[in-house]
């Protein structure tokens, strides 16, 4: 019997975590956080402070967007399209990257940009029922992702 499933695979996954230093930044606000609690006690200061510095940095981390290529679909954060509506994707780093990040962002496009991460990939959206022309996700590797699409395009 032949499997006619669609190929559901996970091509491509990344999380777009924060930086070491803005994660030591978010920490900060628990000695901030611990000096309010002072009059009440160190001890309780202390492990207030710590578990809001914990409880900061999970937060930054769980609630950062993830960008997957996962059977036909591009997946980057909430956002999803099947890739049948994709052209062919552009990966750009350096001076390219941060014009396309920059001054060259469609106005009419979709983007999950982020700062500290380099890499761009650009996807045009071919769809003309879809008001938004293109999509601009941040990446630390944009040549595995416009791979991965492609991919999936094929």
């Amino acid at each position: 019997m032949q499997n006619i499933a669609p190929d559901a695979r996970v091509r491509y996954r990344e999380r777009l975590s924060p930086s070491l230093w803005l994660l030591v930044t978010i920490a900060l606000a628990g000695p901030m956080v611990a000096l309010i609690f002072i009059p009440a006690g160190s001890t309780v200061a202390l492990v207030i402070g710590a578990a809001v510095s914990a409880l900061l940095v999970a937060g930054a981390i769980a609630l950062t967007p993830v960008v997957s290529v996962q059977g036909d679909e591009l997946c980057a954060g909430r956002a999803h399209i099947e890739v049948h509506h994709l052209g062919r994707p552009v990966a750009l780093t350096g001076e390219e990257a941060r014009q396309a990040r920059g001054p060259g962002l469609p106005a009419r496009g979709w983007h999950l940009v982020r700062g500290g991460i380099d890499g761009v990939v650009v996807v045009p959206n071919v769809d003309p029922d879809d008001p938004v022309t293109a999509w601009t996700i941040s990446t630390r590797t944009p040549d595995r992702l416009a791979a991965a699409i492609e991919a999936a395009r094929s």
